[in-house]
């Protein structure tokens, strides 16, 4: 049976070092189009998404773009808030900002919205575990955060309140934003609500990548990291218990 394998702190630099990168970078990718796929069948449930769909797709009822295309232009936005924010993004999280978007276009362009309310209910009960998979593979290989969970964690970090206020109070905040919009809220707004957090918690750890001891990256020389050495920068060894698993992993 496979161990649960914890995340490691690493930087940006230290993500793209620390090896296994091409398995890692696949698995990003995958990850990054199951969940905008995910997205999709949330929305052609009707039955309600999470609270930045509802923001997206609030926003993409005023203007002349695509659900994907809003969650791009979103996604890029955020980023720019890391700068005052002195956050770093990662592999992952510039391509978050733009797989996620084209891969949630490409699922609305394929899958047609079900009449049967049975069939809605298992689209959109299927689309959250999805989501939930899709959260555990993208955040599991190591390379980077969303744009929206860095923006989270730095503005706990700046301001010294907790992940759980900072993380609860930017939710509330694009939720009414996106219901004012004309967004979709719903049974699948609690569903997801409620039951995202055990999801990733679940598959995060099945299926976070190895990095070897302590998540160090290789040594100069092309060796393995020695058992117990210290990273050559500062928090790059120490594991962390993923703040995106305890909610919405939206990008």
């Amino acid at each position: 049976m496979r161990r649960h394998v914890p995340l490691a702190n690493l930087t940006p630099r230290q993500q793209l070092r620390a090896g296994r990168l091409p398995r890692r970078v696949v698995q990003l990718l995958v990850g990054l189009v199951l969940y905008g796929v995910s997205m999709a069948m949330m929305i052609r449930s009707t039955l309600g998404l999470d609270p930045w769909d509802v923001f997206h797709a609030g926003i993409a009822t005023h203007v002349p773009l695509t659900f994907g295309q809003v969650t791009i232009i979103v996604g890029a936005l955020v980023l720019l808030l890391w700068v005052p924010l002195r956050q770093w993004p990662g592999l992952g999280t510039v391509a978050n900002v733009v797989v996620i978007g084209l891969a949630a276009d490409a699922g609305l362009a394929l899958i047609a919205p079900p009449e049967a309310m049975s069939a809605r209910v298992a689209l959109l009960a299927s689309g959250i575990v999805l989501n939930g998979v899709a959260g555990g593979l993208y955040i599991g290989s190591q390379l980077g955060p969303g744009p929206r969970d860095g923006l989270m964690t730095g503005f706990a970090r700046r301001t010294g309140l907790s992940i759980r206020l900072v993380r609860t109070t930017i939710e509330v905040v694009v939720l009414a934003v996106g219901w004012l919009l004309g967004g979709p809220v719903g049974l699948g707004t609690v569903l997801y609500a409620v039951t995202i957090g055990p999801l990733v918690q679940f598959f995060l750890p099945r299926l976070t990548i190895d990095l070897g001891p302590a998540g160090a990256p290789p040594r100069e020389d092309g060796a393995a990291p020695e058992e117990g050495a210290a990273a050559p920068e500062e928090g790059a060894a120490a594991p962390v218990t993923p703040t995106s698993a305890m909610g919405s992993t939206t990008s």
